[in-house]
């Protein structure tokens, strides 16, 4: 098996290098012959790769450990879900993933386009295959994930425990679906560019992988904070990491293309913007891929030392001198073909909100790297802490969330004073409104920026749910229809447009969640007894008793000792009672012993925080224990001394009776405890964003007659071109 897989490797890799010469070849001879053998050879690519990564899965199941891979990031005895998911915590499967993702991506677009963007795609296709090429170069000759050993082990390493959460299992794929689909623009951005095809046709042939792309780098970006918040057992969602910035700049520079992409489509401007956006992009995206296993940044989230450094940093040059070179060889050819009418319109303010989210992404760029730059310079390494992020990122963020709210509703070209009063004076009042609740029935008025950041939200979802009221109502006044199928149908004709709504109102939601969650936290840290009581926030929590489970991993992790606490907590106003269980699993350490000896190391190895949380809309309830098992030295030592010896089976019952002991006669415990107001919304709002996303991608039934009627024109052009 492992000798199909590498062989389909480096057939692939044969197959991308033969698409990138027959692709230009094509494109250069005007041989439309090549051109379309090229395309079918990155169809023959992506079912190889799928063929290689489906053997390697079947490693992973049947858990053979004669796979170095399947060695190092599983084992006989992990839970089965985490067996499918453990190649992504590799390096050897996050460049089969990449590549994986790379020719899905690649066939989808050159199948959408092979009628179509004639010159524009033979080099969008070389481009594409070079990038495979790469990947794959790095798969067959540096860090095959087909590598095997000629005596296998008898058991694996096992997942990595903090990875054992299904949320930093789907993050993975997510991000990196997010990082591979923004090269598909980047590929017919350099198609366009080298053809002088800089019109919007290249933007229209790949607007939704470029959404698809920022959808699944948003998605996976969510998945992240959610693992972190209930996994890392510190309490927070986001903690200005190098490698969750990594994960956000793309997402920023993203988000600002497919702002400023419209403006092109619509009045021809921004041309240069467009393909600097796109390359810096698909430049961050590469960076972030580089940085998960670079080691070059202090990270929690990176899972291993890189020996891959040169060459990604060398592609990563190489793409961003060539593409910078490019650019400004054209740079004739990306005149803008209309100029700004007013700085009171739709496209003022789009550049605004591209000035902005650019702003926000340098600023990350220059945090998370101003250890690297700091010792370049001064020859002493300095690193930036999450108060200086906030500090600059807090207020552009408040722009951001304002320029949300009027974007999609100001005019295009010249905005009259007329056009504005009709489109902001109810969701301005609205907003005044909710300032002057605030700061009369809230403690808003503690922390600015998050008054400032609810009265913006109110403005954002007063706009969106106006432009709704005022489409239903003029559906229901032509058609008749009943309101919720007005507002079906209106949504259902402009997808895209309605979908752009409710993206906005996703992220007015996410600040709002930031804000609160941010600004009026309680925390508590404390030690306890069973039956001590302490209070956090307007709650009382008692420590009703300890809980101590031997082979009884309820969080499905297969952690052997589950330490934890079952805690009672009541309002102190009365009328709102539950019950919380934290807990901490424990994995054992090799084979071997260790200075606690048999016993103790399976106490010794990685160990996991199991938050418990009570979720609401108002407030989280959030806490994490860390059981004390000095307690459990003595018992340790003296089962190493008289039992070391025994059968595993007996060794089994001795370990359970150690554990049991904990529960009998437990120690103190320290708790974490935070009260979150609003947190949830975090959650809520990247739902909602999700929903808009998914809304706009959503092709209308009259783009699809457009592409149909789109095909048979052009099978019309080229029969009467052969008459």
């Amino acid at each position: 098996m492992a000798a199909v897989g590498s062989a389909c490797l480096f057939v692939g890799l044969l197959t991308a290098v033969y698409a990138v010469v027959a692709a230009l070849y094509g494109a250069l001879t005007s041989r439309r012959r090549w051109v379309d053998s090229s395309r079918y050879a990155m169809y023959a690519l992506a079912g190889l790769v799928v063929t290689a990564f489906g053997l390697l899965e079947v490693a992973y199941l049947t858990s053979d450990l004669s796979f170095r891979i399947v060695t190092q990031s599983s084992s006989t005895d992990t839970p089965t879900f985490y067996k499918i998911t453990g190649m992504w915590s590799t390096q050897e499967g996050s460049l089969l993933l990449w590549v994986l993702l790379l020719s899905i991506f690649s066939a989808a677009v050159l199948r959408a386009t092979r009628r179509t963007m004639r010159e524009i795609v033979p080099y969008a296709t070389a481009v594409l295959g070079a990038i495979a090429v790469f990947f794959l170069a790095l798969s067959v000759f540096a860090e095959s994930p087909f590598t095997t050993f000629a005596t296998p082990p008898a058991q694996g390493n096992g997942l990595n425990p903090l990875l054992r959460h299904p949320a930093m299992m789907i993050h993975p794929p997510m991000l990196y679906s997010g990082y591979v689909g923004f090269s598909i623009p980047f590929a017919f951005a350099i198609g366009a560019l080298i053809t002088r095809r800089t019109g919007a046709d290249w933007i229209r042939a790949t607007r939704r992988f470029a959404l698809i792309a920022w959808t699944f780098l948003g998605f996976g970006i969510m998945l992240g904070a959610l693992w972190s918040y209930s996994e890392l057992g510190w309490g927070g969602y986001w903690a200005w990491d190098p490698v969750e910035n990594a994960s956000l700049m793309p997402w920023l520079t993203g988000t600002a293309f497919l702002h400023s992409v419209m403006v092109q489509e619509k009045r021809g401007m921004l041309k240069v913007w467009n393909v600097s956006l796109i390359v810096t992009t698909f430049v961050l995206a590469l960076l972030g891929t580089f940085l998960v296993r670079s080691g070059i940044l202090s990270s929690i989230h990176a899972f291993g030392a890189s020996t891959l450094g040169a060459p990604f940093l060398a592609f990563i040059a190489a793409v961003l001198v060539g593409s910078v070179v490019l650019v400004l060889v054209r740079l004739p050819d990306l005149r803008t073909e209309a100029r700004l009418d007013s700085l009171v319109s739709r496209e003022s303010v789009f550049v605004l909100n591209n000035l902005v989210l650019v702003g926000v992404c340098f600023v990350i760029f220059w945090g998370t790297f101003f250890p690297l730059i700091s010792e370049a310079v001064t020859g002493t390494e300095s690193s930036v802490g999450p108060p200086w992020f906030n500090q600059y990122v807090t207020p552009l963020a408040l722009v951001l969330v304002l320029l949300a709210g009027i974007g999609p509703v100001i005019a295009w070209r010249r905005a009259t004073l007329a056009n504005l009063r009709r489109a902001f004076l109810a969701p301005v009042a609205l907003a005044a409104a909710t300032l002057v609740a605030l700061l009369v029935l809230t403690p808003a008025a503690e922390s600015v920026p998050s008054l400032i950041m609810f009265t913006l939200t109110g403005f954002v979802l007063a706009v969106v749910g106006q432009e709704l009221w005022r489409g239903v109502g003029a559906r229901r006044a032509m058609a008749g229809e009943s309101p919720p199928v007005a507002l079906a149908r209106l949504v259902a004709r402009n997808r895209r447009r309605y979908g752009g709504y409710v993206v906005h109102a996703g992220i007015a939601l996410l600040f709002l969640g930031v804000a609160a969650s941010s600004a009026f936290v309680d925390q508590r840290d404390v030690r306890l007894r069973p039956g001590e009581t302490t209070e956090v926030g307007d709650y009382e929590v008692t420590y009703r008793e300890p809980t101590a489970r031997f082979l009884d991993d309820r969080s499905g992790t297969g952690a052997p000792i589950t330490f934890g606490a079952v805690i009672d907590v009541e309002h102190l106003n009365g009328g709102e009672r539950f019950t919380l269980d934290p807990a901490r699993n424990y994995y054992a350490a090799g084979e071997g012993g260790g200075p606690m000896g048999t016993f103790g190391r399976f106490f010794q190895g990685e160990s996991t925080t199991e938050v418990d949380v009570r979720w609401g809309v108002r407030r989280d309830f959030w806490m994490a224990v860390q059981p004390d098992l000095r307690a459990l030295i003595a018992p340790i030592k003296e089962a190493n001394r008289r039992f070391a010896g025994l059968p595993g089976d007996a060794q089994t019952l001795v370990l359970a009776a150690i554990v049991d002991g904990y529960r009998r006669d437990p120690p103190p415990a320290t708790f974490r405890t935070l009260v979150s107001p609003m947190i949830a919304w975090i959650w809520i709002g990247g739902g909602v964003m999700l929903l808009g996303a998914l809304l706009a991608l959503w092709p209308t039934t009259g783009a699809r007659e457009r592409r149909v009627t789109s095909v048979y024109a052009a099978r019309l052009g080229r029969e009467l071109s052969r008459a």
